[in-house]
């Protein structure tokens, strides 16, 4: 039986809209929300519920500074969420690199 394993691959950073605003933040450093809803072309209550799952899990700090309609979210990456991306990016270089063996013969079919 053959010991051969994909690379594990991090679900949380497979999401289209998360890995967009972790690519940015890891170039930009710090992005307010609405330059990040921009260029991610997504609507505000999607990145929020985005945004707000990436910093449960560490991968970014959110500011809020001002007052109601006059109020500002900025958004950074943690080191935390840069290794998280940089793991990420490996991961998928080394899946796409693989070489996938061939079934040993007696090997039993996988349905």
């Amino acid at each position: 039986m053959s010991n051969f394993k994909f690379p594990v691959i991090n679900p949380l950073l497979h999401s289209e809209l998360r890995l967009k605003v972790m690519v940015a933040l890891d170039s930009l450093e710090s992005a307010d929300f609405m330059y990040l809803c921009q260029i991610t072309d997504c609507t505000r209550g999607n990145l929020s519920v985005q945004i707000t799952i990436l910093k449960d899990a560490g991968y970014l700090v959110v500011n809020k500074s001002g007052i109601g309609r006059f109020s500002r979210t900025t958004c950074s990456i943690t080191t935390k969420g840069r290794e998280a991306l940089h793991a990420y990016e490996e991961g998928l270089r080394r899946l796409f690199e693989q070489q996938v063996p061939e079934k040993e013969p007696g090997e039993a079919e996988i349905a």
